[in-house]
């Protein structure tokens, strides 16, 4: 079981990010970050474009995430949601713009989501102990739509533990590691036939220690006579996608495994202890690798799933192309 959030910030909504109702379910709009998910950033000393540029409503970030001063898994991208739409001709500017720093220089890019979300990550995973610096220069920079940026805004974080969770929907199992060593291995159930998990890599999200779900707010059922419906509020979330996947304890399947090969509606289950235990070890940005579902990967931008696209797909999602990040 699981639910599907509102948003990776708020202007997630659109595009492909609630991608499927086939997980957990439950509703509610809040975000997944909080109110402190916004974009920080001082505004410069001059409070609207210059007197050069038209006349006009301004370019505003959304979100910045990872949220400043955090440390995150080695899978986190950089992503930025815009307010507005961004036109496909002021791309290369607005990424010329945003400049990724980082202690261990590694190579990247962009990506564009639709056109208000960007993300930058890395080519392979992020070096643990890395800081990396943002810095989105956007001060009279165009959107190509009539707006032009008034905010300057810098984000900086730390790269954690390389902690990984590979699960194995047929073995019944997940293997967690940190930093190249095996800490334990879980037993796991995963979707059903009906409901399978999506495959792929998804970049952890948020955790909470209790979450209401219900079937109803994914579309799997609203009759309570169903034997798909459920109202439940569970424990021990780990958060991967936000059309509803998650890691987490269910009262439906107390004891998962190959021995009871019960389905989920598509989330992940462990045990009690395991559940908390896992949700003590992970953080935002690791990475959990799902295989053996009959169900496709996960899409790149349905939280946190960027490491679903090849290197080629995500370059050509790219205005200005592969980068190596500047020195911090």
């Amino acid at each position: 079981m699981g639910r599907r959030r509102g948003s990776i910030g708020i202007a997630l909504v659109t595009g492909a990010v609630l991608v499927g109702a086939s997980a957990c379910g439950g509703g509610s709009g809040d975000k997944a970050s909080g109110d402190d998910a916004k974009a920080s950033g001082k505004a410069s000393a001059s409070a609207s474009p210059s007197p050069t540029k038209p006349a006009g409503p301004p370019m505003l970030l959304d979100t910045i995430m990872p949220q400043t001063g955090t440390t995150v898994g080695v899978a986190m991208p950089i992503s930025v949601v815009f307010t507005n739409p961004v036109a496909a001709k002021a791309r290369a500017t607005v990424e010329k713009h945003m400049k990724v720093s980082a202690s261990q220089p590694v190579a990247g890019a962009w990506h564009w989501f639709g056109d208000r979300r960007v993300d930058w990550r890395p080519k392979t995973y992020w070096p643990s102990g890395t800081k990396v610096k943002i810095d989105a220069d956007l001060q009279d920079v165009s959107n190509g739509n009539g707006r032009y940026g008034v905010h300057d805004y810098t984000h900086t974080f730390t790269i954690g533990d390389d902690v990984r969770a590979d699960v194995s929907v047929t073995g019944h199992t997940m293997r967690v590691t940190r930093n190249g060593k095996l800490v334990r291995t879980l037993s796991i159930n995963a979707g059903s036939t009906q409901f399978p998990t999506w495959n792929g890599t998804m970049a952890v999200i948020d955790k909470q220690e209790k979450v209401h779900m219900t079937s109803c707010s994914v579309g799997i059922s609203c009759d309570k006579s169903s034997p798909n419906y459920y109202d439940l509020t569970l424990p021990w979330d780990v958060h991967l996608t936000q059309s509803g996947t998650y890691v987490h304890y269910s009262t439906g399947d107390p004891n998962p495994g190959s021995g009871s090969a019960r389905g989920s509606h598509g989330c992940v289950h462990l045990s009690m202890s395991d559940a908390k235990w896992f949700y003590g070890q992970v953080k935002q940005g690791d990475p959990v690798t799902i295989t053996g579902s009959p169900r496709a990967k996960a899409p790149a931008d349905n939280g946190y799933a960027d490491f679903n696209l090849g290197w080629d797909q995500w370059i050509a999602g790219s205005a200005s192309g592969e980068g190596t990040t500047a020195s911090l």
